[in-house]
This record gives C-alpha cells, sequence and structure tokens, in this order.
C-alpha cells in the first residue's frame, strides 16, 4: 500500500536528502508514521523552534549545494519558518519545506480550526520558486516530481509542498512510482560565448565579479582568472570561489577601486546588484553578465553581452575559446601585493574585529565553515575574512537576517559531519535561537558558537547615537550569562577575554568535538560601513 507520504519520501530518498529538520504535530501525523519505517535512510532532527528547522535546512543546503528539507506544521508552525524561506530564496539555497495544512473540506473556510490560517499556498507561493498543494492523492505523483524538478533545475532556490492531514495517509495507485529526477544543467549559446571571449580578449583591465552561483565552478574561474590576469571580488555569497590566498582574489573595497578604471566586467553567478547600483557604470564600461537566471540579466543595467547558462559550463567554455584566442599578459603578483598592502593599511582602524577574524581563522581548518551573523564582527567578516575553499563562508546575503547563524549551522555541521564549523553571533542575535542549544546536545552536533556580548544591539545603538544626538532608545541589553546558560543546556562553555584566548578556546573546542559556546565579553566597536557602502566611482 502506498500513500502520498510515501511518495514525498521516495522524493528526498532519490535526491539523496539524509535529513529531514522538523517538529512534528497532529496535522502531519500520517507523515511521520511513514518517516518512521524511513529512519535509517533519512534522520529526522527535531529542533525546538519552527525557524530553527527552516534554519537547519537553509545552512545544510549552503554548506553542500545539494537540496535539504524541512517539515513543520501549517498556520503559525509554517509562518515561523518564513525568516529562513525567505533567506533561502535570497541566497540561492535548495530547501524543500514540506508544510502541513488543515483537512481539505475545511481549507480557506475559516472555521476556526487548529492552526488554520488563509492563503496559506500563496503565502508559501511568495517565497518559493515552485510550490504546490496535494488536494488528492492522485495527484502526489505529478504534483510532487514538478516541484522537486524545480529543486534541481534552474536557479537554486526554496521550493515547497503542502498537503492536508486527509491526505498525507490517502493510498496512491500502487503501481505508479515517481519518475525520475534529472538534472539538466543549461549549456552556454556558442555564438554568445565567442562574443565574450571576443571582448575579453582585447580588454586590459578586466575583473570577475562572483556570487553565490558560481560557487561550484571553483576550479574553473581560477583559471580564467589566471589566463586573463583578471582579479577575482567577491562580497558575500561568493567568498570562496577563488582561494583568498590567491594573489588575484581582492576584497569587496578593493574591488571597488578596481571597478574604477576596469574596462570589460565579467560577472558569474551575481546580481551584480551592489556594483552597478551603487559603485555606478558608464558607456566605457562593457559587462558580461553569466547567469542561471535569465530574469537575472539585465535587471539593473543591460550588459553588453548576456548568457543563460550553468555557471561551471559556461566558465568551460569561455576556457575553451580563451585558449584559441587570448593573448598574452603581464603578470599582476607585484601589483595586486602593493594594492592589498595599501588596503590593509585602510583598514587598520577595524579593531578589535579584524584580530578576532584573525583568530578564527586560524583556530579553523582550511576546509573549515564559517558561518557569520549580523554583528560588529560579523560585518568586516564580509569583506576581511579569508576564505580558502567553495562553501565554507554561510552568509544571510542580503536578506540580513539577524539571528539565522546559530541554527544555520547546526544545520551545516549536520550535513559535514567531518568539518570544524563556528557560528560568531552578537549578544542580541544569539537569543533569537538559543534554545537550540537544546537541539546540540540532543543530537550531539559539535558546533562552536562565539558569542559577542556587549550588552546592546550594537549596530542600532551606534546608528542612533551618530544620526540623533546620541539618543538610543530600546537598542540596550540585559543579558544572562551566556557560559552558564550553556552549561545548564549541558554544552562545553567557555570564555575568552581578548583575541588570542579566542583562538585558543576555539582550537580546544574544536578538539573536544562536543557542542560548545565561547562567551567573549566586549565593549564598542568601530564603524565598518564605510568599507560596506562604498562609493559610486563611474
Amino acid at each position: 500500500m502506498t500513500k502520498t507520504a510515501d511518495i514525498i519520501l521516495q522524493g528526498l530518498k532519490e535526491l539523496g536528502i539524509a535529513h529531514l529538520f522538523c517538529l512534528p504535530g497532529v496535522q502531519n501525523d500520517d507523515f511521520f508514521d511513514a518517516l518512521y519505517n524511513e529512519q535509517g535512510t533519512i534522520r529526522p532532527i527535531q529542533v525546538r523552534h519552527e525557524q530553527a528547522a527552516g534554519y537547519m535546512a537553509l545552512g545544510a543546503a549552503m554548506a553542500t549545494g545539494r537540496p535539504q528539507a524541512y517539515c513543520v506544521v501549517p498556520g503559525p508552525g509554517f509562518l515561523n519558518t518564513t525568516a529562513a524561506l525567505s533567506t533561502a530564496y535570497a541566497v540561492n539555497a535548495p530547501v524543500l519545506a514540506l508544510i502541513g495544512q488543515i483537512p481539505t473540506p475545511a481549507i480557506d473556510k475559516d472555521y476556526g480550526l487548529l492552526h488554520e490560517i488563509p492563503n496559506q499556498d500563496g503565502i508559501l507561493a511568495s517565497l518559493t520558486k515552485a510550490a504546490t498543494r496535494i488536494l488528492d492523492a492522485g495527484e502526489a505523483h505529478d504534483k510532487v516530481h514538478a516541484v522537486l524538478s524545480a529543486l534541481i533545475n534552474g536557479r537554486p532556490r526554496p521550493v515547497g509542498i503542502e498537503c492536508p492531514m486527509n491526505v498525507w495517509g490517502a493510498e496512491v495507485d500502487s503501481e505508479q512510482t515517481l519518475a525520475p529526477l534529472v538534472a539538466q544543467p543549461v549549456a552556454p549559446d556558442p555564438a554568445l560565448i565567442e562574443q565574450a571571449a571576443a571582448l575579453l580578449d582585447q580588454s586590459t583591465q578586466p575583473l570577475i565579479i562572483v556570487g553565490g552561483g558560481a560557487q561550484h565552478a571553483s576550479a574553473e574561474i581560477t583559471q580564467l582568472a589566471e589566463i586573463l590576469q583578471a582579479p577575482v571580488s567577491a562580497f558575500r555569497t561568493g567568498h570562496g570561489v577563488l582561494d583568498s590566498r590567491h594573489y588575484l582574489s581582492v576584497t569587496s573595497p578593493l574591488g571597488n577601486e578596481l571597478w574604477k578604471d576596469c574596462d570589460v566586467v565579467l560577472a558569474i553567478g551575481t546580481r551584480l546588484q551592489m556594483q552597478q547600483m551603487a559603485w555606478g557604470t558608464d558607456d566605457q564600461l562593457k559587462i558580461i553578465h553569466i547567469d542561471i537566471d535569465e530574469a537575472a540579466l539585465g535587471r539593473h543595467t543591460d550588459p553588453a553581452i548576456g548568457i543563460l547558462a550553468d555557471a561551471r559550463l559556461a566558465s568551460e567554455a569561455l576556457l575553451e575559446a580563451l585558449s584559441a584566442n587570448n593573448r598574452s599578459r603581464p603578470n599582476r603578483q607585484a601589483e595586486m601585493a602593493e594594492r592589498k598592502t595599501q588596503m590593509a593599511e585602510r583598514l587598520a582602524h577595524l579593531e578589535p574585529q579584524l584580530s578576532f577574524l584573525g583568530a578564527i581563522r586560524n583556530a579553523l581548518p582550511e576546509d573549515g565553515i564559517f558561518v557569520e551573523d549580523l554583528t560588529q564582527v560579523g560585518y568586516v567578516s564580509r569583506f576581511a575574512f579569508p576564505v580558502y575553499q567553495p562553501r565554507t563562508f554561510l552568509t544571510s546575503g542580503y536578506q540580513g537576517t539577524l539571528g539565522w547563524g546559530y541554527a544555520s549551522a547546526l544545520g551545516a555541521k549536520v550535513a559535514c559531519p567531518d568539518r570544524a564549523v563556528v557560528s560568531i553571533a552578537g549578544d542580541g542575535g544569539f537569543m533569537f535561537n538559543a534554545q537550540e542549544l537544546a537541539s546540540a546536545v540532543r543530537h550531539n552536533i559539535a558546533v562552536v558558537v562565539v558569542v559577542f556580548s556587549d550588552g546592546a544591539f550594537g549596530n542600532v545603538a551606534r546608528i542612533q547615537q551618530e544620526n540623533y544626538d546620541g539618543r538610543t532608545i530600546a537598542s540596550d541589553l540585559k543579558n544572562p550569562s551566556f557560559s552558564a546558560l550553556a552549561e545548564s543546556f549541558g554544552v562545553m562553555a567557555l570564555e575568552a577575554g581578548g583575541p588570542d584566548e579566542l583562538e585558543t578556546t576555539i582550537k580546544d573546542a574544536l578538539d573536544a568535538n562536543v557542542p560548545a559556546l565561547i562567551e567573549v565579553p566586549c565593549g564598542e566597536m568601530p564603524s565598518p560601513w564605510d568599507m560596506v557602502l562604498l562609493p559610486k566611482v563611474r
């Protein structure tokens, strides 16, 4: 006997989804009963708050680049996950949301049933690239296949399946099985590749900008950069595409300087929003924009050449075209070294943030995963934290989701159990998901979270002070002892009084391989915003 829940579980298994982040409830009981028989293949990771289920799936998806899933009850349960869904949408993460629903006959009738909300499927659709409601078991095969196919094709973004409580356990045609799920990467137009290669060959000051859509094309983009002697710049989600230690890897502040004089920009897997809207464009700047989403091409300004394609396939094609046509170029290693030295002098005032980031980098293995949050240290990490490998710098991107980091780090660790994961948080943001210390202990998820405690929503307080004659309101905090809080959950608790102690304590926590919290008391830190909100240069 095959049920709707079985079809969905079949889809999860075919996609290689090994964990389901979840919080069960009555509207999903039949689904979890079906999951009981699949625990050897799909491990349920129950959380203490629904938002953490969404964030854990998000972190797992970002760290692996592969689909991940969560399941919660409808109404308030679903709404609690929408911050994670909106963040997954922003950072292009392949997350599957499995959402329960009240009985089919009662949907949108305003009866006042448990967890009933109006237009739940519309809300789900607004936060995903594809969403469906399964109203009848006979629809399950086709609707599940359509949504899961969307999950693995095109621009990576979340998708959703909503299933009423009376449909999860309903029988489907036992002779049917879910059709194979096939990923079909988009190959570039050869003619456009030739045009792009010709334009790059003519360039004298090329610049490469990468985003999250280029994470799987690291090797190819590294070769492109070396052939073109083109610096590579990333801001948030593009970190790690090119190893930060490579002489052609440049931070966004240095990218801003180079943008002023570059003649051809090769943008790969990025919205290019900040550069075009903030840094500026002019008639002399030629942009080659490669993206898997056709709508992203020309959203801000029309590129000289827009190429709809998978980043890796397009980069491979460009390499082949350039190998036949590209002229020899002088090595820019000495130039980049000098520029980086000068930039380091400009950033030197950002202490203690730089030293804290240096301590984390020194303690973290090369393949370790760093999860930033919206803290004074986190803001600086966007342009000052060295990233050595793809998918090792996790960020909420433009969504700027305060408090997302710890739960997302737990998901990253579940998906990558053999890699070190360090999450940073401020005292304000950490309390958004402090309850998940319990989940870390329950499932032995050995994430190290560093909590910088300054007794305030620090960025809010500074903006208030600077813009409103020193008046502050609702930005101060009364904190618990974070060390005592961690110990009460059974989490390893440590304290660090400065960067040197932080490096040592992180190493100790990683060596222990248990859930750990490091509290770092700190004061007001200098503003990084002149290095984040960079000036118009064209």
